[in-house]
């Protein structure tokens, strides 16, 4: 998980260009035919989100705890949440949306890893203290 973590990351932050842009000139369509559409200021929140996702997804690649995980999936799901009930004129938010999805659903796969790994050490540490005490009551 740590290497889909640095790639998404990464990704994260280059589709966030992506989005700023796509998101400043579909607002400007939105401005200019006065459609009362959302759509642009939308994806500039959903492109916000991706980068704090992304930068957060860079930064906790490595820990061992699920904090890092549980602020992907609040990250990635709002974005997605807001871009996905945002689509007017600007349609590739919903491609965007998308990738938030992903992303937070694979925070979720690796926060359930996480906790499987941390029961299994637990399991193993209790096993070690028994085998010690055992060995200190013998003495």
């Amino acid at each position: 998980m740590k290497a889909w973590k640095l790639v998404a990351g990464i990704l994260s932050i280059v589709f966030f260009l992506l989005v700023e842009f796509q998101s400043c000139a579909a607002g400007v369509v939105n401005s200019l035919e006065d459609n009362g559409d959302s759509s642009g200021s939308a994806g500039m929140f959903v492109g916000f989100l991706m980068l704090s996702g992304g930068i957060v997804s860079i930064v906790t690649r490595k820990a061992k705890k699920n904090g890092g995980n549980v602020a992907l999936i609040i990250l990635f799901g709002l974005a997605a949440a807001i871009g996905f009930t945002n689509i007017g004129i600007f349609k590739d938010l919903a491609i965007w949306s998308g990738w938030c999805l992903i992303n937070a659903f694979f925070a979720l796969v690796s926060m359930r890893k996480n906790k499987k790994r941390m029961k299994v050490k637990a399991d193993d540490n209790k096993e070690d203290e028994q085998s010690e005490n055992k060995e200190n009551d013998e003495d």
